[in-house]
C-alpha cells in the first residue's frame, strides 16, 4: 500500500509541475500540495487507527 501511495504522489506532483509550466498556477499548486499530502511521507489519507 505504501508503494502505491508513493506512485500516486509522484504522479500528482509531476502533473502539478507540468500544469505550472503550462500556466495554470492555482491548479498546479493544488496538485503539488495534494501529491505531498497523499505520499507516505506526508499526511496519508489512509491511516490505521
Amino acid at each position: 500500500m505504501t508503494f502505491l501511495l508513493w506512485i500516486v504522489a509522484v504522479i500528482l506532483v509531476i502533473a502539478g509541475i507540468v500544469t505550472l509550466i503550462q500556466g495554470s498556477l492555482i491548479l498546479g499548486i493544488v496538485l503539488i500540495v495534494v501529491g505531498l499530502a497523499v505520499g507516505p511521507g506526508g499526511w496519508s489519507l489512509i491511516k490505521r487507527r
